[in-house]
């Protein structure tokens, strides 16, 4: 059913009955003339898609330009209409809105990174001038995908993917959850329609056995706030097929064994209401424990603000409340959009709305300083799809962090200064390691020293936006010299292995190809792993790349040894070719090779100056890198000659076999065997993972064994 202008006005004037009547009915007609003739893939004509955008904006109690700037958000990119004649009826605001609307439509934003990080450039600076300007997108983007049934498959498949990863996400940051769950959810239809359909399908079985459950509860909770003469609003629902999914992919549980399926909202009066609300719910339900979050004392960037508790009735099922006060729910329903929000026909002032200038500026601050794309664009990202944490100073102040954090991301929160300092942490009093992931009310303290400066380990560690960011520079700043005399060595080994020398000329060519500034930039990226050897030479002999000539022997598998210098694999992480690896020198006794993730990194910590940046040669190794696989397998006849069998066929060689356990019904064995490189141990464990009478496997690492090592005894290899 298409809305009128009079239905138009009418939801417009329920919320703000001094709206201006005569402008949004001129630009009704305006848009429609010129979109006159133009249809949609579903027959429909093209003007019903802007007027379903603008209810939906005035859904949500906006202004009257943004509403207007919905209503004509295509005119300039596909009529006849123009930036002066939009300008000249509708005023300067709404010119410059719906032109900013018509330059994102146009930002391709499904393009490869490179490109992409760009356009989240210039999505940002679209947003920096007029944060209306996403809202009217988003709002576009929720109605092209509600009717997304009318485009082709694989147009489906590409505007989902992209709602998926950038538009969802960027309506969540901007506090619009129903909107991110919306737009998520029809997604989730395009992209994995069986996996929803299952959901679907269990939620009315669920119905089924159990009963109207959110009436029931609703019904409960109402009465016990009653009873407490609270006066409160309680409204419950099922959570989206997608938000399930997600919760039983994150946590691996089936269906079944998922609890929290249902959420529900009580709306007070008062911030005191809703903690008094907490007790009431509290004494009669059961508290989960760690679920707990207060985002009223400590509110979201974008001006969230809600207790969130998890309680489980007789039955061990449990449910998601959220308490909060009606201005409160205003912004967890708008978010940053609060800002422009009419209520009683005047503009909202909501308390807790917050600015959308100071929050625009506050996220792109995160990013400056990011000048590679990729870099950028993992940084956008790693802050839009971000949960936070809580944590504290020995002082007592409160640091926000993303789920997941480190301390490294903590120090940098923090300052700068103490981040490239950082050289341990202790969390509630107890020493870590650097890659700890901080936990929500714990206390952080970081040991500093000076001298220090980041290693470019910590970019694996580091999961903040502003960490990575900082970290980079630091090593861009301090790290040019020794990446350029690395990216040099690894030029000559590259080009080497092709029967070709990397002169001056050549290396030139290739940055040139590369479409880099020079010779010293094209070896700073190699040495600092932005680069491989294989995509320099590709550059210049594209021919000759791909050939991995011969074998790689032992002796110079690594890159970024002294001349002369040995080194060992210890038993702790058994780092094969393939792998990111770093050296800890042992004076006298050459370099011990650990995997980036080696639990032992940690006693070397406060010992910067014995690390080393290395790397594997890119070339193909030989089959002598030993790797222990812990098996569970069925105790048959021929199982482990089978298993044997498919080791051998693989190219691997079977170096040692030992039982853990042995039971009627199975064995467990690790199977020591030898291999060229990570991508072929892998290849073997997916192909034994395929196995009917493998019940189990994994990599072995034995960090008690590797006690030796650490006190510098050479071990076998």
């Amino acid at each position: 059913m298409t809305t009128t202008a009079d239905d138009l006005v009418t939801l417009v004037r329920g919320f703000n009955p001094k709206a201006n009547e005569k402008l949004i009915r001129a630009a009704y007609a305006y848009g429609e003339r010129m979109h006159e003739g133009q249809f949609r893939h579903s027959g429909e004509p093209y003007f019903t898609h802007p007027v379903a955008v603008a209810a939906i904006l005035a859904e949500q109690q906006l202004d009257d330009k943004t509403i207007i700037t919905a209503l004509l958000h295509d005119t300039i990119e596909d009529t006849p209409a123009s930036y002066a004649e939009v300008q000249e009826l509708f005023g300067s605001d709404v010119a410059e809105l719906v032109d900013g609307v018509t330059k994102l439509t146009n930002l391709q934003l499904n393009s490869n990174e490179t490109k992409q990080a760009e356009n989240f450039r210039k999505l940002f600076m679209a947003m920096s001038k007029d944060l209306r300007v996403i809202l009217v997108k988003l709002a576009d983007r929720l109605h092209n995908m509600r009717t997304i049934k009318a485009m082709r498959p694989e147009k489906q498949a590409q505007k989902a993917r992209e709602t998926m990863d950038i538009f969802a996400p960027l309506a969540g940051r901007m506090g619009m959850q129903w909107m991110r769950e919306e737009l998520e959810d029809l997604a989730f239809r395009v992209l994995n329609p069986d996996a929803r359909s299952s959901i679907m399908r269990r939620f009315i079985m669920l119905q089924k056995e159990t009963g109207d459950v959110i009436s029931r509860i609703t019904h409960d909770m109402r009465q016990e706030l009653g009873q407490a003469e609270l006066v409160a609003e309680v409204f419950g629902r099922a959570k989206k097929p997608y938000s399930i999914w997600r919760k039983m992919e994150e946590k691996e549980q089936s269906f079944s064994r998922l609890s929290d399926i249902y959420g529900f909202r009580v709306i007070t009066e008062t911030d005191e209401d809703c903690y008094r609300a907490l007790g009431v719910i509290h004494r009669r339900w059961r508290a989960v424990p760690g679920r707990f979050k207060d985002y009223i004392s400590q509110p979201k960037t974008n001006g969230y603000r809600s207790i969130h508790t998890t309680v489980s009735g007789r039955d061990g099922k449990r449910v998601e409340v959220q308490i909060r006060t009606q201005q409160m729910h205003d912004v967890a329903e708008t978010g940053v959009a609060a800002h422009w929000s009419y209520r009683d026909g005047v503009r909202s002032r909501n308390p807790f709305a917050v600015d959308p200038v100071k929050w625009i500026a506050q996220l792109t601050e995160q990013f400056d300083g990011e000048d590679n794309h990729e870099d950028f664009l993992e940084a956008v990202k790693l802050e839009m799809y971000s949960d936070k944490v809580f944590c504290f100073t020995p002082k007592g102040e409160v640091i926000k962090l993303p789920r997941g954090a480190t301390p490294i991301d903590f120090a940098y929160a923090i300052h700068t200064r103490l981040g490239s300092l950082c050289v341990g942490a202790k969390v509630d009093g107890i020493r870590v390691p650097l890659w700890t992931r901080i936990k929500n009310g714990q206390s952080v303290e970081i040991i500093a020293a000076e001298g220090q400066t980041p290693q470019a380990t910590w970019l694996d560690i580091a999961t903040t936006g502003k960490a990575k960011t900082a970290i980079r520079r630091s090593l861009r700043d301090v790290d040019r010299a020794r990446f350029a005399k690395l990216g040099r060595e690894l030029a000559r080994s590259a080009f080497e292995q092709v029967g070709k020398r990397p002169t001056e000329k050549v290396l030139a060519t290739a940055a040139r190809a590369l479409r880099l500034s020079g010779v010293k930039e094209l070896l700073e990226q190699l040495g600092s792993a932005e680069k491989t050897g294989r995509e320099v030479v590709r550059a210049v002999y594209p021919e000759l790349a791909d050939n991995r000539g011969e074998e790689i022997d032992r002796k110079r598998a690594v890159i970024g040894l002294e001349p002369g210098q040995s080194f060992d694999r210890p038993d702790c992480c058994e780092p094969l070719p393939g792998e990111r690896i770093v050296g800890i020198t042992f004076r006298g006794k050459g370099v011990s090779l650990h995997a980036i993730d080696c639990e032992r990194l940690s006693d070397y910590e406060d010992q910067p100056e014995r690390w080393l940046d290395l790397r594997w040669h890119d070339g193909s190794h030989p089959a002598v890198y030993g790797a222990t696989i812990d098996l569970t397998v069925a105790n048959d006849a021929g199982v482990l000659g089978r298993i044997c069998t498919m080791i051998g066929e693989a190219g691997a060689n079977i170096a040692d076999l030992s039982f853990i356990e042995r039971k009627p019904d199975f064995f467990r064995v690790l199977l020591r065997a030898e291999f060229r490189d990570v991508a072929q141990l892998h290849s073997l464990m997916l192909t034994l993972e395929a196995e009917d009478n493998v019940a189990a496997l994994s990599r072995y690492r034995d960090s008690g064994r590797a006690a030796d090592a650490v006190a510098g005894v050479e071990q076998p290899q």
